[in-house]
């Protein structure tokens, strides 16, 4: 399985997004400053993930979810999380 996923850091507040085929192990190197990718930015909080079967897919969902529509989907999909987190 491929994992497309989005963290939110505990420092500033901002949303990363990223996919693995490893989601424990990334987000474990996330938050231990080891991704040059999110370096300082951390800790984070796992806020979101979908699983897929194939890594292309995974890649192509991680571009659409940084896309300007991919973004409006997730403020629609996390409106709970993101109204009770500010954001």
């Amino acid at each position: 399985m491929f994992y497309t996923y989005i963290l939110k850091s505990k420092k500033n507040g901002n949303l990363y997004t990223g996919y693995t085929h490893d989601l424990r192990k990334r987000f474990q190197e996330h938050n231990k400053n080891k991704s040059p990718a999110t370096k300082g930015r951390g800790p984070f909080d796992l806020v979101y993930y979908e699983a897929c079967i194939d890594e292309d897919d995974a890649k192509a969902r991680e571009l659409f979810l940084k896309s300007g529509a991919g973004k409006k989907y997730l403020k629609n999909r996390l409106k709970r999380f993101l109204s009770l987190t500010g954001f």
